[in-house]
């Protein structure tokens, strides 16, 4: 497949693997690996296995094919989520596009550590909420809102953040004994990572 803005790699749809246990643990819980939980992170966290996560890494992480995950949406921009699998260069690229725009722009990266700019709550909740069907891609609001949420660099997330998140992870397979555990740890570290630095700004402000 081609996505302009965007060539390098051997891309291919990978929105069939977000049916498959193990993709929420290996998409998400990296972002809770940087040493700040008190608790070890798991699969288990959102009703999967170590197996299954093993098992499905080895397929979103395959040199010869980059899995694409397509979040367009009606009415304003959309975005894409890139496995770059180059050896040595593994990554997540993010990109955004934008209607009247024959180009995707990339505004992030996660190598480890997330560069790059992000989404503020309500940008992410619009693109999530506002799917275009007549595009292939995640339509699913569910989904949508977990391929954005490493976008997520708002540390001033509403209230209702947080039982947004537990009920999108139980609606795609996570616990309920585990549940609230899985979504607290992700919001501490996405608004954690977004007081960094007060200068990022989204790339949607002022559009």
């Amino acid at each position: 497949m081609l996505i302009k803005g965007y060539d390098v790699g051997p891309l291919v749809p990978g929105e069939s693997l977000l049916l498959h246990s193990g993709f929420w643990s290996n998409y998400l819980l990296a972002m809770c690996s940087d040493g700040g939980c008190a608790e070890r992170p798991v699969p288990e966290w959102f009703g999967e296995d170590g197996a299954d996560a093993d098992a499905l890494s080895d397929v979103l992480f395959d040199p010869e094919h980059w899995p694409v995950f397509r979040v367009p949406a009606d009415d304003g921009p959309g975005a894409v989520v890139i496995y770059r699998n180059l050896d040595g260069d593994y990554g997540t690229d993010y990109l955004l596009t934008h209607p009247g725009r024959s180009c995707a722009e990339q505004i992030a990266s996660w190598d480890g550590d997330f560069s790059g700019t992000g989404l503020r709550w309500h940008e992410l909740i619009r693109i999530a909420d506002s799917p275009l069907p007549a595009d292939e891609g995640v339509q699913d609001t569910a989904t949508r809102f977990l391929l954005l949420l490493p976008l997520l660099t708002d540390p001033d997330v509403p209230e209702t953040a947080s039982a947004r998140l537990i009920a999108t992870l139980t609606a795609v397979g996570a616990p309920q004994e585990t549940v609230s555990l899985a979504a607290e740890h992700l919001l501490a570290h996405l608004t954690r990572r977004s007081r960094h630095d007060p200068a990022w700004t989204s790339p949607l402000s002022g559009s």
